[in-house]
């Protein structure tokens, strides 16, 4: 094992960043190639990882219980859209109301708190009475996971090495993609043992709730963010909270001294929504939310045309005159589900492999560009007399759910909680994900009427533009991230030089800041 060079903080003063970034040193005053991970950062990386799950699980397994849920409480069109776009809705409001409290009351508190909200409203769909308080539920717990969407970025990002901070963000929000497929998954058991029971619905969310206590109880005795604390001027928490989140064996730091960091007399920056659209956090604000908001309208409407297609795929399904009948039809768009969550995930692991590689920012362009060929291809299957070049039309839509995973939809998330400055990193990252999510809900209720209305072809187009404008906003909004330490986000000099090496792609340079 590697020695390690212990410098005194009187003759070496280093910040929070630096503390975490800092690699041993071998005995020949050779450098190790990383910085070792303690158990308290991977402790806080895998209960970030269980918020997005659920966030998968929940909103996936709703299209799986939606049929049974409908037969249950005899609902329209439209109530369908309201339970759809319910646990949306519920993010929307989340991210922001709830998310940017993470700045003012802490990553920690609010990282608790969102789970144990989340929880009791899962409890309470299991027992939902009618219609109403179902959405009611399905809303509370979006609230719930809207939280999580800047929290566990942030409680990520402001604890661990800034090298593998790309990856171990991506790898976490990975785990919407395997939730999403693991709500399938038991909602298709739980339908396969009990084909004849119109509430099995309940189980399938029934089926989270112990998991989530679990996760309740372990995030009591994680460390909150020594960055937050020290933004916040309370730098003896922020000594403590570095020293326990670094704590390994043999010790090292042995002491952790950041006092030369706090300014008394400075006055705290106050830290309101006011901030991200001043000149100095617009640019952000805008890279953020835009591309975001076009990737989600695209992302959410792809789901309204799936079903046709995995029809055509799997097979006819059954007349549904019997309870038997919705249920098997409900099986085959489990089983059509689970094919492209699949796809979810391939391209999530191409996004981790290769974000500290290619940087954000290509890997987002590159992304909505695929993503606009993969839907020009199924426009362009459509054929005048109704029909539809099924081979074509498969085709573009694999290539949009492996090429939206690769760029847009996991970049975007990266990005939001990368660009801010600490003291409104919560509130930045909240609002780019409430922004995001109205273009989801006006997805769910638009879509069934434009397709009516202008047809299924000509909409299709309308998102091809949508995903080209995503990239251009991406070009002209551009701030790469990759490598740079989070403490040095939203300082011009540093950003100007960060464009140019980005510019001239000098991966060796960019790392020695």
């Amino acid at each position: 094992m590697p020695e390690e060079t212990v410098v005194p903080a009187a003759e070496m003063q280093k910040t929070v960043q630096e503390y975490i970034d800092e690699r041993p040193i071998w005995a020949d005053g050779t450098k190790t190639p990383f910085t070792p991970m303690t158990a308290m950062q991977w402790r806080i990386w895998a209960l970030a990882c269980a918020g997005k799950f659920f966030e998968g699980m929940v909103v996936f397994m709703t299209g799986v219980a939606l049929p049974l849920i409908s037969q249950e409480f005899g609902l329209g069109a439209g109530a369908k859209g309201f339970v759809t776009a319910a646990t949306l809705a519920g993010i929307l409001v989340g991210a922001s109301a709830l998310g940017g409290m993470a700045d003012t009351f802490g990553r920690k508190r609010m990282f608790i708190v969102e789970m144990i909200i989340f929880t009791v409203f899962l409890i309470a769909l299991t027992f939902a009475p009618n219609f109403f308080f179902l959405v009611i539920f399905l809303f509370g717990a979006g609230v719930a996971l809207g939280c999580d969407y800047p929290t566990a970025h942030m409680v990520i990002s402001e604890s661990i090495p800034t090298t593998v901070r790309g990856r171990l963000v991506l790898s976490a929000f990975a785990f919407q993609a395997v939730g999403a497929l693991a709500g399938t998954a038991i909602g298709y058991a739980i339908l396969y043992e009990n084909p004849d029971k119109i509430s099995d619905w309940r189980w399938m969310y029934a089926s989270a709730i112990l998991p989530a206590i679990v996760v309740v109880f372990g995030r009591l005795f994680i460390t909150d963010s020594p960055h937050w604390l020290l933004s916040k001027g309370r730098v003896q928490e922020a000594e403590e909270a570095t020293h326990r989140l670094l704590y390994r064996s043999p010790v090292y730091p042995k002491k952790v001294s950041l006092g030369h960091l706090h300014q008394p007399n400075k006055e705290e920056p106050k830290g309101g929504y006011g901030e991200l659209f001043n000149q100095k956090n617009r640019k952000a604000t805008i890279l953020a939310s835009v591309p975001w908001f076009l990737q989600d309208l695209g992302t959410y409407g792809i789901g309204i045309f799936t079903p046709t297609i995995l029809a055509a795929i799997i097979g006819a399904k059954a007349d549904e005159n019997t309870l038997r009948d919705i249920i098997h039809n409900d099986m085959l768009a489990a089983k059509g589900s689970a094919i492209m969550d699949l796809l979810f995930v391939v391209g999530i692991i191409f996004a981790i492999f290769l974000v500290d590689r290619l940087g954000r920012i290509r890997l987002q362009i590159t992304g909505f560009i695929g993503c606009a060929v993969g839907l020009a291809l199924a426009a362009l299957s459509m054929r005048e007399d109704g029909g539809n070049n099924m081979a074509l039309l498969f085709t573009g839509f694999m290539l949009f759910f492996f090429m939206t995973n690769l760029g847009p939809n996991s970049m975007t998330y990266l990005l939001a909680g990368e660009v801010f400055p600490t003291h409104v990193r919560g509130k930045g990252a909240g609002f780019a994900a409430s922004f995001a999510k109205i273009g989801a809900v006006l997805t769910a209720f638009l879509f069934p009427i434009l397709i009516k209305a202008i047809g299924t072809g000509p909409l299709l187009w309308c998102l091809v533009v949508a995903f080209g404008a995503g990239a251009v906003v991406t070009t002209v909004f551009a701030i790469e991230t990759k490598g740079i330490n989070l403490e040095k986000i939203g300082d011009p000099k540093h950003d100007k030089k960060v464009r140019k090496l980005y510019k001239a792609d000098a991966e060796t340079e960019a790392r020695k800041f």
